[in-house]
């Protein structure tokens, strides 16, 4: 019985050796969650028999050092979640290694090509594989303008007609940038006149041409109550801007919504119109929403989707897969999906990577003391093989 029993502690602490084997190769691991082997008495009948590694504890609420890496597409999760991909099988794996690259598909894939899972722009809140566009952005016209500011009380009335080359015509002036149907960039200058009572006048010139309709300056008019805000209703001026060489013609809308009429300065709060040039794809980056962002070489920014994590009812009960990652089993529950920051699940800390959670000096003590038992247990068999040799010699 002896035999047996020190040979189930042998064996016992050669799976402890294992494990403490695996936290050190692992301690340079990113995103890694050490494991301690627990060792549980063996009996039959009441009769000792020994002992068996009854059961493996995953330190997954022990998190790793952040450690800040300066690249867009990486990540580390604070607090309890799992980043989520999709092997080349079909089946989810989850894993607290946010290291990310767009394959040459466009896929968003994790550091060993499987895809990552989340939500894109147009999916309707469906998970699935992420993918940014590889394709130019095309040119898009301006439409639309978002206009604020304040227009000073304290003006007075010009004396002399609206003249764009005469400064002392006029009262302020704003400049903007619009994009024509062909992509090409515009300025659209607005000239404000202060009139009677709270009226502006606005003019307007596009490349330092003066808007004209064939019967005079094209102009609106902003009417401003006793409270210094625009008069009921302050619908978008649509304004038409001429035809540009080539290209549609150019109308846009501009919002004053917001615009005052108080005394002190002439100021501009908001000044921004859409559409743009054609641009092509020159950066992805990752945003601590964890939103998937696109930079665009003629400055526009894109989101293109968002990551998936997940939490488990149960995480220390997660199987260990190739690739620091995990799967589910029956212990654990199904998976919870959300994003960043939602519910319980933990937030992003982007340009960084989460360090294995390893304790090097914890696992160099562990594994003296497995070497201890070891001995020990070697030196009981040998102990008895000398008992059953002597007790041979004596028959």
């Amino acid at each position: 019985m002896a035999f047996n029993i020190a040979l189930s502690g042998l064996n016992a602490v050669t799976g402890q050796l294992d494990q403490i084997s695996n936290n050190i190769a692992n301690s340079g691991s990113y995103g890694f969650k050490s494991g301690r082997a627990n060792f549980a008495s063996a009996y039959s009948q009441g009769k000792a028999g020994g002992v068996y590694i009854g059961s493996t504890t995953q330190s997954m609420s022990l998190g790793g050092n952040v450690l800040a890496t300066g690249r867009s597409l990486d990540a580390a999760i604070q607090g309890r979640g799992f980043f989520v991909a999709r092997d080349s099988s079909g089946a989810m794996v989850y894993s607290r290694l946010g290291q990310f690259s767009v394959d040459k598909d466009g896929f968003v894939v994790d550091s060993i090509g499987r895809r990552v899972q989340g939500y894109g722009t147009a999916s309707g809140g469906v998970l699935g594989d992420l993918s940014v566009p590889t394709e130019a952005m095309p040119a898009a016209a301006s439409t639309t303008l978002n206009y604020a500011g304040n227009m000073s009380a304290d003006w007075q009335p010009p004396a002399g007609a609206f003249d764009m080359a005469d400064a002392t015509t006029y009262n302020g002036v704003q400049v903007s940038s619009l994009y024509d149907s062909l992509g090409r960039q515009h300025t659209l200058s607005q000239y404000f006149v202060r009139g009677a009572g709270n009226e502006v006048t606005v003019y307007y010139a596009v490349d330092g041409t003066l808007v004209d309709d064939g019967t005079g300056p094209v102009t609106s008019s902003l009417q401003f109550g006793t409270t210094g805000q625009l008069a009921a209703p302050a619908a978008p001026v649509s304004i038409g801007l001429g035809t540009p060489d080539g290209a549609e013609p150019l109308q846009v809308a501009i919002n004053y919504a917001t615009t005052t009429f108080f005394g002190g300065d002439f100021n501009t709060t908001t000044n921004r119109a859409n559409g743009n040039a054609p641009g092509t794809v020159v950066d992805t980056t990752l945003a601590e929403d964890g939103s998937i962002q696109v930079q665009y070489s003629n400055g526009s920014r894109q989101e293109v989707g968002r990551l998936a994590l997940a939490v488990f009812p149960s995480e220390s009960g997660l199987t260990a897969v190739d690739g620091t990652s995990w799967q589910p089993n029956a212990t654990t529950g199904e998976p919870i999906y959300g994003e960043a920051g939602s519910g319980v699940i933990g937030s992003l800390e982007v340009a960084s990577l989460e360090a294995s959670n390893v304790d090097m000096a914890a696992e160099l003590v562990n594994l003296m003391n497995a070497q201890q038992g070891y001995q020990a247990n070697s030196k009981v068999l040998t102990t008895e093989s000398e008992m059953v040799r002597t007790l041979m010699q004596a028959l």
